[in-house]
């Protein structure tokens, strides 16, 4: 089983280069750098609490970029988060999911600058290696009213959302732990089958009016898509790893991304039910069939208790999934086919591919 996403790898032999470690990087790739010579001191952090560290690093990094996006656009702009100068258009339909989406947006987002912040200077002051992704800051943003302008890592003009997590924190009867081929039905279908802007590309998409509430619409249900994720990997990760203090930074880090998770669910089931007259998108009454009803009325943001640990035990209302194999391969991967690295370099993908099978190889104790 490959340790990198497919369409990840360069022709690297990935078994071959952890085996021998950090330092046979060599000049493999773009990123190569910042690997090689990035073994943590020994004595004050294992290699695979780095790992990790670095890989959470990089997401969080990743975060912030796309959050920043947002924020430039339908947030709150000040001297905390200055950058942007807002769009009135987009700010007042993402207002239509929930009054106060502006200021969540700019809370989320001083919230990555301080995980990626701390994350950087906790490795730094361990003896490991910081992690940057400024070489691959190259992909154009939106040129609407309201944005900075400056080159991005994440692509939000492109996105392919998986909405089954709406459906698996509902289920009773499923856990993607206990049921890893169950096909959770995706909540916005067309979401998952396109490539859609959450932010106006330019102010061509500011209308007509159904089209830039389905922009927003987008946005609200990516805000929740990738916080979950945040959600199940930190808990995924802290089981991995061996000093008590970087156990520390995961447990209390992953519940501001659960945070995240909830507040977004609930915004999102206010998405307004429509079709996009410029590409067909459909975001349905999400409280009608085939949803609906006492376990998927939208106001319902608690998790449904679930099978746990085993079929034989009591459900229990839980974060999933927590499985922890191949779980930052698995992140890398569905990050990837979200869309946000359309039109980043080979370097990035192997960058990040090399981050991913290093946090994967990481075990307690060890």
């Amino acid at each position: 089983m490959n340790l990198v996403p497919k369409g990840l790898t360069t022709g690297a032999n990935r078994r071959s280069f952890i085996k021998k470690g950090l330092a046979a990087a060599g000049a493999a790739t773009a990123g190569a750098g910042l690997l090689a010579g990035a073994q943590a001191n020994s004595g004050q952090m294992t290699q695979g609490d780095a790992a990790i560290l670095r890989f959470h690093a990089a997401l969080e990094i990743l975060e912030t970029d796309f959050w920043v996006q947002y924020n430039e656009l339908g947030g709150v702009q000040d001297s905390e988060l200055p950058g942007g100068s807002g769009n009135p258009i987009y700010t007042a339909k993402l207002a239509i999911l929930d009054a106060d989406m502006a200021q969540y947006i700019h809370d989320n987002t001083e919230d990555e600058f301080t995980h990626q912040n701390f994350i950087n200077a906790y490795l730094a002051s361990k003896g490991a290696n910081r992690v940057s992704l400024e070489q691959f800051r190259t992909l154009p943003g939106s040129t609407a009213t309201g944005s900075s302008g400056k080159p991005r890592l994440t692509n939000l003009m492109q996105l392919t959302l998986d909405t089954s997590w709406w459906t698996r924190y509902r289920s009773r009867t499923k856990n993607p732990d206990l049921n890893p081929n169950f096909p959770f039905p995706q909540a916005i279908p067309g979401l998952a089958t396109g490539q859609f802007p959450g932010i106006p590309r330019s102010d061509a998409d500011l209308s007509p009016d159904a089209h830039i509430q389905a922009i927003a619409n987008t946005a609200g249900f990516h805000f929740a898509t990738v916080e979950q994720g945040g959600n199940s990997l930190y808990p995924q990760h802290a089981q991995r790893v061996t000093s008590v203090e970087v156990l520390r930074i995961l447990l209390s880090i992953g519940p501001t991304e659960t945070a995240h998770f909830q507040t977004w669910q609930d915004k999102a089931g206010n998405a307004v039910p429509l079709t996009d007259p410029t590409n067909g998108l459909v975001f349905p009454n999400l409280n009608a069939p085939p949803f609906g009803g006492q376990d998927f009325r939208t106001n319902l943001i608690m998790p449904e208790p679930c099978p746990f640990l085993s079929p034989s035990l009591p459900v229990c209302s839980i974060i999933r999934p927590t499985e922890t194999e191949r779980a930052a391969t698995n992140a890398l991967t569905f990050l990837t086919a979200m869309g946000l690295f359309v039109g980043q370099t080979p370097g990035f993908f192997e960058f990040m591919g090399e981050l991913a099978a290093f946090a994967d190889a990481a075990k307690r104790g060890m």
